[in-house]
């Protein structure tokens, strides 16, 4: 089982507290269950959402442009945001280092991506490399932060996990696909395929209240991929960074970028699972 932080054990407590004093059949019963599950959902994405909140606020409002730039800005801010969260047992530091490892990974395709013209950051920043905001890598770290926090908030157990070597394999297959398809054949519909024939018969268990439920993991992964993809929505539309046909005015993202997110977050995840090992329902 993965173990709550000090913190996490502390709200629990005291949610259960109230929350077993109320009805646990029928309407009310559900409709409680199902306002757990989107707390806890809230509470998993605490540092991806409050970076895109910043992100918002920043693109209508942003007095400090004469002090420090607004990538900049928001650079310090995720410092210290990610700082907070480990100082406050709100994070281990354990799934911090992961979440680091992920970082770099985005930033190191991010660099390629911007040089072959994916996407632009329109800003100037003084903390950079090449023409990559160093920001923009903890928007890949809020990835691995929500799902290093599921797995834990929802005590989540796998069942039919593939064998770890299988994942890892997947894992780097994914990430040269992301480089090399830019000068070879793309093979994502055969990482599709794969992920498909790795995940297709794994169930996630997980716990929201007084009940658990089962979910087919490759939905889940689904899930995860469109709300990135509507977060990325949000970025664009807040002038973060934009693709080429948004220069001049915003439209939503091609709904192909989902299979994009799709499969970087399975790296995400995979990178996850080093420190939180995927348990069976049978373990404890």
């Amino acid at each position: 089982m993965k173990s709550p932080t000090i913190v996490e054990k502390t709200i629990d407590r005291q949610a259960n507290r109230i929350l077993q004093q109320m009805p646990s059949h029928g309407i009310v019963g559900a409709l409680i269950e199902f306002l757990v599950f989107g707390l806890k959902q809230a509470w998993a994405c605490l540092f991806g959402a409050a970076i895109l909140a910043l992100i918002i606020i920043t693109r209508f409002y942003y007095p400090f442009e004469n002090i420090i730039g607004r990538y900049d800005f928001l650079f310090v801010c995720a410092i210290f945001l990610q700082l907070t969260m480990l100082i406050a047992k709100l994070e281990t530091l354990a799934e911090a280092k992961v979440i680091f490892i992920f970082h770099v990974v985005g930033t190191i395709m991010e660099v390629f991506k911007t040089h072959v013209g994916s996407w632009t950051y329109p800003g100037d920043a003084i903390f950079h490399i090449g023409a990559v905001p160093l920001f923009s890598g903890f928007m890949y770290a809020s990835i691995g932060s929500y799902i290093a926090r599921i797995g834990r908030i929802f005590d989540i157990h796998y069942a039919h996990y593939p064998p770890m070597w299988t994942t890892l394999v997947l894992c780097i297959a994914i990430y040269i696909n992301f480089f090399s398809h830019h000068y070879l054949w793309d093979m994502r519909y055969i990482l599709f395929a794969i992920t498909i024939g790795l995940y297709g018969k794994c169930i996630a268990n997980y716990r929201v209240f007084r009940f658990s439920h089962k979910m087919p993991l490759l939905l889940g992964f689904l899930l995860i991929a469109l709300f990135i993809w509507l977060a990325e929505n949000i970025g664009t539309f807040s002038r973060a960074w934009f693709y080429p046909g948004q220069e001049n005015g915003w439209t939503w993202v091609s709904p192909a970028k989902l299979g994009s997110w799709y499969l970087l977050m399975i790296i995400s995840f995979v990178l996850v699972t080093l420190v939180h090992r995927p348990k069976s329902p049978d373990e404890e």
